[in-house]
């Protein structure tokens, strides 16, 4: 029997909303499509929609507004989905703490400093919850560097950029780089056009600059930072245009298309490499809640 969370307004109690109605709730809010929703959950589409309308009958109020490319959340819809993905992602730890033993001893994990808060701390708040014991450490620094402290053997696990040849690692998503100005300032219109690089010059050169200079786009450097949150800064500040992964484009800002003049930078895959000679169930298990946190993203 699946759990149920009961409302209670005032005294006066309130039909029980079934996790299981939250579940299906969820999964509509984030495919944004009933048929996807249901074939996700191993249902037929009438069985979600039924779902659907006895949630609102619960909630007293519509969740879902139709569209021809799908559906949207209502304002009502929006306000449960917070709370609704809270109690999911709770059932879900609750059931494999009570299956999977405490694991312990040290991790040692190098990731993009973009990823750190959108994928990281979601594996590591799963994993922290069911492995106290377990001693993390995280290294946030670029490919390169991470790619050359787990062949040092200082990191057991590296999420790292790949752009050409393949390492043989498990790519976890394809990701390109793009060409990101800020919708309020327009910097991309201005020439020469500003922009903001890495202080690494081996991968700005050939691909960032490089990219520029076959579209014969004039440029000035105008900013530097060792880090993604430094060109993420320079976007939305208008201080200039950047090179920042696709998944990872600051709110109120745009990718800029070949119909800018512009297109992708290169065409990375987001890579998992671990040490060869890294053993342990807590780096096994760590392998995999990375990997969920990118699957579910």
């Amino acid at each position: 029997m699946m759990p149920a969370i009961i409302f209670s307004y005032g005294g006066q109690m309130k039909p029980t909303l079934d996790s299981d109605l939250l579940r299906t709730f969820v999964a509509v809010a984030d495919t944004g499509n009933f048929t996807k929703a249901a074939e996700q959950a191993g249902r037929t589409q009438s069985a979600v929609s039924m779902q659907m309308k006895k949630l609102e009958d619960v909630v007293g109020d519509s969740l879902f507004e139709r569209g021809s490319r799908g559906v949207a959340l209502t304002r009502r819809g929006g306000e449960l989905i917070v709370n609704a993905r809270r109690i999911v992602s709770l059932l879900d730890e609750t059931a494999a703490s009570m299956v999977a033993a405490p694991l312990g001893g040290p991790v040692r994990i190098g990731i993009p400093e973009e990823y750190g808060h959108a994928i990281l701390s979601r594996a590591l708040g799963a994993f922290a919850k069911r492995h106290p014991q377990v001693d993390i450490t995280v290294r946030y620094a670029h490919s390169g560097a991470q790619i050359a402290a787990l062949a040092a053997g200082e990191l057991d696990l590296a999420v790292v950029f790949e752009w050409q040849d393949l390492s043989g690692g498990e790519v976890l998503m394809h990701d390109p780089t793009v060409w990101v100005t800020s919708e309020l300032h327009h910097m991309h219109e201005e020439r020469p056009v500003p922009i903001a690089l890495y202080n690494r010059a081996g991968w700005c050169k050939d691909f960032a600059i490089k990219s520029l200079e076959q579209r014969g786009l004039a440029y000035r450097v105008a900013y530097t930072s060792d880090t993604n949150g430094g060109l993420r800064l320079a976007v939305t500040s208008g201080l200039a245009i950047a090179p920042i992964s696709r998944s990872n484009i600051p709110a109120g800002c745009r990718e800029l298309t070949a119909a800018d003049g512009f297109g992708d930078i290169d065409s990375s895959n987001v890579v998992l490499r671990r040490n060869p000679n890294a053993s342990g169930e807590a780096i096994d298990g760590m392998e995999e809640a990375i990997r969920e946190a990118f699957t579910n993203r």
